[in-house]
């Protein structure tokens, strides 16, 4: 059993910062990827950045230069630090872990809420 554990969403500013955690826990091998896709209200989930276990790294053009993703591969963990948030970055940010062991499995976390608001 594999769980995904974020924390640190809330409410900022436009223009502010927040820094987003997913911490990994249970039967684990093979991590192939982690990272962050978000949801707004009406809209589809989106890939927001992911990281691969080599250390690469992916962003969706709307959040390159302000967002970046890194992990802790000791503690299982990625994070997701976002500067200079906007409006439209408003949404509900899920992480997100794919493993490759003979069969790909993905994992998703239940998601925590960033409101930029002023």
């Amino acid at each position: 059993q594999v769980q995904l554990v974020e924390s640190g969403g809330g409410l900022v500013q436009p223009g502010g910062s927040l820094t987003l955690s997913c911490a990994a826990s249970g039967s684990i091998f093979g991590i192939s990827t982690m990272g962050w896709y978000r949801q707004a209200p009406g809209k589809q989930r989106e890939l927001v950045a992911t990281i691969a276990s080599s250390g690469s790294t992916n962003y969706a053009d709307s959040v390159k230069g302000r967002f970046t993703i890194s992990k802790n591969s000791t503690k299982n963990t990625v994070y997701l630090q976002m500067n200079s948030l906007k409006p439209e970055d408003t949404a509900a940010y899920h992480c997100n872990l794919n493993t490759l062991v003979f069969v790909r499995r993905e994992y998703w976390g239940q998601g925590t809420q960033v409101t930029v608001s002023s």
